[in-house]
Order: C-alpha cells, then sequence, then structure tokens
C-alpha cells in the first residue's frame, strides 16, 4: 500500500499553547492571526474549544483552531483555523481597488486611474486562514492536509458556515516588520508603526480603523512608486498557499489588506474544489491500493483528518488499520474523502 505521512489534523487543545506560541514567533511579523500574546493565544484556543464542542449559543461567531500532530512522535508541525463568520460583532475592513474613467473634450484627454476605497463588505464570510508550517516540516507533503482539512471541517457542519468563504493572505513584509505599503499610506494617518496598529488590529474592534482611516478615495498613482508595486501581492511565504487557494477556487477580487496591501481572496462555499468533490465512504480494513488523498470524520465534536490511501469498491473504501486508528475509527464506520484525481 501506499505509504502516507504520520500526521494528523485535529483540533487544538490547552495543552498545546507553548507550541502554539513558539509558531507565532516563528511566523514572524505581520501574521495577525498568530500574534505572539500569550493572553490572545490562550483566550483562542479556548474560544476553539468551545466551537468544536458546540457550546456557543452562536454558532456563526465560532473559531477552529486544529494543529498538526506527528502521531509517532507528538511532536506540533503546523496549524490551520476557520471562522465561521467575520464582521458580525466588529467591523472588517479593508480596501477595495476601484477604477475612475475621466475625460475632456476640449483638452482632448481621457484618463484611466485606481483609487482604494475604504469597504466592510465582508460581513458573515466564513474566513480560512492561521495556515501555518513549521520549517522542519515542509516537504514532507502535509501542506495539502493543513489547508484542504479546514474544507473538510466545514463540510462537516455546512450550515455553521457561510455561503461565501474568504482567505485573507500576508502581504509583503520584511523581517523587521517593516512594510512599503504602510510606510507610504497608513502611517501617515496612524501615527504608529506597522508592528503596533497589526497588534492593535488583532486585539481590539477595529473602531481604532474607523476613527483615523480616511473616508475619501485614495488614489494609487499619488503613492510612492514601492508602495504601488506591492498593492494585491502577497508575503513570499504564503506564494504556495496563494497558489493552493487558486486550485481550490478561489480568485482576488480587487481588495486588499488595509495595513498591508496583502491580497483577500474569495470562492462561493459550493465551488471550493475539496468540498465539491469529496464523497461520504464507508471504511473498511484492507491490504488495497490505487487511489490517494485525504480523509477526515464527519462528527466536528472529534474532527480529525489525515492522508489516505488505498481502493474504492462502491461506497466503501478499504484501507489500512494504522489509517484507521489515526482517525480513531472502527472499520464499518463512515467518514468525508477527496481522492486525487
Amino acid at each position: 500500500m501506499s505509504q502516507t505521512q504520520p500526521y494528523v489534523m485535529r483540533p487544538a487543545k490547552l495543552s498545546d499553547f507553548d507550541a502554539l506560541r513558539d509558531m507565532a514567533v516563528e511566523s514572524g511579523p505581520g501574521f495577525t492571526s498568530l500574534p505572539v500574546d500569550e493572553d490572545i493565544l490562550r483566550a483562542r484556543l479556548l474560544k476553539s474549544a468551545d466551537s468544536f464542542a458546540g457550546r456557543l449559543d452562536q454558532p456563526e461567531y465560532g473559531k477552529y483552531l486544529m494543529m498538526l500532530e506527528n502521531t509517532e512522535t507528538g511532536e506540533i508541525g503546523g496549524c490551520s483555523a476557520v471562522k465561521a463568520g467575520v464582521g458580525i460583532r466588529s467591523p472588517f475592513f479593508n480596501y477595495r481597488i476601484i477604477t475612475l474613467s475621466q475625460a475632456s473634450q476640449a483638452a482632448s484627454r481621457r484618463f484611466d486611474m485606481d483609487a482604494l476605497i475604504l469597504t466592510n463588505e465582508f460581513v458573515g464570510f466564513t474566513e480560512v486562514g492561521t495556515l501555518f508550517l513549521r520549517a522542519s516540516h515542509r516537504g514532507s507533503g502535509v501542506g495539502r492536509l493543513v489547508a484542504q482539512a479546514r474544507y473538510l471541517l466545514m463540510a462537516s457542519r455546512p450550515h455553521w458556515f457561510g455561503e461565501m468563504v474568504l482567505a485573507e493572505l500576508r502581504g509583503v513584509v520584511d523581517h523587521e516588520g517593516e512594510t512599503p505599503f504602510w510606510n507610504c499610506l497608513g502611517k501617515h494617518f496612524f501615527k504608529m508603526s506597522f508592528p503596533e496598529a497589526d497588534y492593535l488590529s488583532a486585539t481590539t474592534d477595529n473602531q481604532f480603523i474607523l476613527d483615523l482611516m480616511p473616508r475619501y478615495p485614495i488614489y494609487v498613482d499619488l503613492l510612492p512608486p514601492e508602495a504601488r508595486e506591492v498593492i494585491g501581492r502577497c508575503h513570499a511565504d504564503g506564494v504556495p498557499a496563494f497558489k493552493l487557494l487558486e486550485w481550490e477556487g478561489f480568485r482576488f477580487d480587487s481588495v486588499v489588506d488595509i495595513f498591508d496591501g496583502g491580497p483577500m481572496m474569495v470562492s462561493p462555499v459550493k465551488m471550493i474544489r475539496t468540498i465539491r468533490e469529496s464523497q461520504i465512504y464507508t471504511l473498511q480494513e484492507g491490504h488495497a491500493e490505487g487511489r490517494t488523498g485525504l480523509v477526515a470524520r464527519l462528527e466536528i465534536e472529534d474532527f480529525r483528518a489525515t492522508q489516505i490511501s488505498g481502493a474504492v469498491a462502491d461506497d466503501t473504501f478499504f484501507t489500512s488499520a494504522e489509517i484507521l486508528d489515526r482517525l480513531k475509527l472502527k472499520p464499518g464506520q463512515q467518514a468525508r474523502i477527496w481522492l486525487r484525481s
């Protein structure tokens, strides 16, 4: 049988705090969803535990954090998360890029100019994010597991998530936390550094953005070249994630982050490839091969996802006892499987 890596994606636990803090440090500046703040990280672990356990009165406020665990060593290799709904309790501000056309018959001149408009248009969207893979675990083929587990999770309880899905990619930020987009634009209005603004964005209700950000269009051509060049570009570390989002069906819709200019990717949930192509199979133990993919438990409370290999016969998938054990399932139980074509 084809070999799979000994990794599983499972709900984060309070005992994962040290690993989560280490990943927050490793992720570097601009990774808003993993701030180096112990109180925030603990609060996110608690909120995730309540979300998975179904203890929230309003599931649209759920935040699901998952950890990539090596089942042989117990080491945490990465994480990813799903926010059931954004912009509901507090605004989720971004810049939309619009094109303004002007013409003068008297002067025989016509031009098109891009402008940035402050918007809060993603209210109720589900957000996938917090995708981070530690350096020592990259190249092992588990990057897809970390990313696609989020969609398998959403498919397990679709009425808890929005009809539209958003992914926010980190923009161009250097190792010192400097970003040309912020330095040429936001810094003049907020009178603070990019790390300070980034921290406030992660820890407050974002009212400070509405208080300080200009309400009028900002003409892109009036910005310095170094700022114009990074609008809609993602951080070098985010290029694989960008390509995987495109593969899933996400598209850049001319909306960027107001701090670093990074791209916002969107897709209808029903068009996401992993969700569209996944099916429910009955699992049976057997020495078979021929198909590979990802598999996840159906219950969100005990969610687990891992790589799978085996063979299909009608609505049954034959796989190894090892994979069943990773999922904590027994032969004859059902699971959702996405298969490579």
